[in-house]
């Protein structure tokens, strides 16, 4: 394989067999497409109208020469993210400080997917289908190639699908909603019935003029191409330090406990360590402030301040009153734990339920808990970001309140009597 030194084209061919016989590299690259238009022909019509044919990156470049026959293709080696950042060093940088680059550590580390039956896991299935984004181990990468999941590793390939890795794909929203789609975060959904994702529609199909302004998830949340794609709120919608608001700020406590972050005392705990880690949320006023910043400036480019302002902060209200009813759902459980009617999780050692075990309800009353957590508070707190009432709203917030009208009505079944509620 060709290794980087000293900045982009500048390589060094020590470990490449052919380094005395250069000549012979356009015979070795067309007796691969000849053998390939037979076997995989549009992966050789994917290539081909790739930049990368044009551009020196051959097949030996990405899978080197050990594979050579129908014999030995096993030896086609394993396109990792690290090989795509030789070239694209900005993007990869980008990359590798944005949470698109801990999906796969995410996927590994949280309860959940380890609970599941192993054919929705295994060979890159199930959660991993769109976890499989991020950097990966050695040894993980050979534990899947056993699986027969060799491909799909080398992450870039999520968005610029090989093997024609296109740019003008990646661009476009389709692209993000294989992943950011359905049951616990309908982003596609939001965006797509938005005004933002219909006038995006209405100018692809011929209505409104190309030149109309029509924003795209990239264009917001990848501007000028960042690959890093950040948010201020991160994917659970908690921060630090907490809100002024003290209501609020006791909810998202709560909240926080219920994930396993605070203790009881309020302390951090080891999977505070690992949400701050896997980035999943904005722990320090400045890491949350800087991801806000560059979202207004965003939106001020379309937008005047007066309703940016007033928008983004009717978001932070939504969170807000999101969070009251879901702690207390939370601690609606929490106490169901501590007077013993119904058990505490044998495995999580707070007096709290897990909202990171959310597919493994071992009763109504939390399986209802899990879904104002994982579908509707976060269709709340999305949609209202997305500039989508329906979601943020009826999807979102009312759902909330269904929810835990039913939690109440179960509470009160469960311990036989009739509780006054505020």
């Amino acid at each position: 394989m060709f290794a980087l030194k000293g900045g982009w084209r500048a390589w060094e061919r020590a470990e490449f067999p052919y380094d005395e016989k250069e000549s012979e590299l356009p015979q070795i690259v067309q007796g691969c497409v000849d053998c390939h238009t037979k076997v995989t022909p549009f992966v050789v019509s994917e290539w081909q109208r790739s930049k990368h044919s044009t551009n020196m990156v051959s097949c030996l470049m990405c899978h080197g020469v050990e594979h050579m026959s129908e014999k030995d293709v096993d030896k086609a080696a394993t396109v990792k993210p690290e090989l795509c950042i030789m070239c694209h060093e900005a993007q990869g940088k980008q990359f590798a400080a944005g949470k698109h680059s801990m999906a796969w550590k995410a996927v590994q580390a949280l309860p959940a997917a380890h609970w599941q039956p192993m054919a929705f896991i295994e060979g890159i299935k199930g959660c991993d289908s769109c976890h499989k984004i991020g950097f990966k181990t050695e040894k993980e990468i050979r534990g899947l190639r056993k699986q027969g999941a060799g491909f799909g590793i080398a992450s870039c390939d999520v968005c610029h699908t090989r093997h024609s890795f296109s740019v003008e794909e990646a661009r476009q929203p389709e692209t993000c909603r294989i992943c950011h789609r359905g049951f616990d975060q309908p982003l596609w959904e939001i965006y797509s019935s938005s005004k933002h994702g219909i006038r995006n529609a209405l100018k692809r199909d011929g209505t409104l003029p190309q030149d109309t302004p029509t924003p795209t998830c990239q264009e917001c949340h990848m501007k000028g191409g960042d690959h890093g794609v950040r948010t201020a709120w991160g994917w659970l919608a908690i921060r630090l330090p907490m809100p002024e608001d003290k209501e609020w700020a006791a909810a998202q406590t709560t909240i926080m406990q219920a994930l396993g972050m605070l203790d009881p005392k309020g302390e951090p705990t080891e999977r505070y360590g690992l949400i701050k880690d896997l980035d999943l949320a904005r722990l320090t006023q400045e890491d949350w402030q800087k991801e806000r910043d560059k979202m207004t400036k965003t939106c001020l480019e379309c937008h005047p301040a007066v309703f940016v302002n007033l928008f983004i902060a009717n978001g932070d209200r939504m969170i807000m009153e999101a969070d009251l009813l879901l702690a207390e759902a939370i601690r609606l459980v929490a106490d169901l734990y501590e007077d013993k009617i119904i058990d505490r999780p044998w495995n999580y050692p707070y007096p709290f339920p897990d909202l990171l075990a959310e597919h493994d309800a071992r009763t109504q009353i939390e399986e209802r808990l899990y879904l104002m957590f994982l579908k509707h508070r976060m269709s709340a707190f999305q949609g209202a970001f997305h500039a989508n009432p329906d979601y943020a709203f009826w999807y979102g917030l009312s759902a909330m309140k269904q929810e835990l009208a039913e939690m109440r009505a179960m509470d009160d079944q469960l311990r036989g009597k009739k509780k006054k509620r505020r």
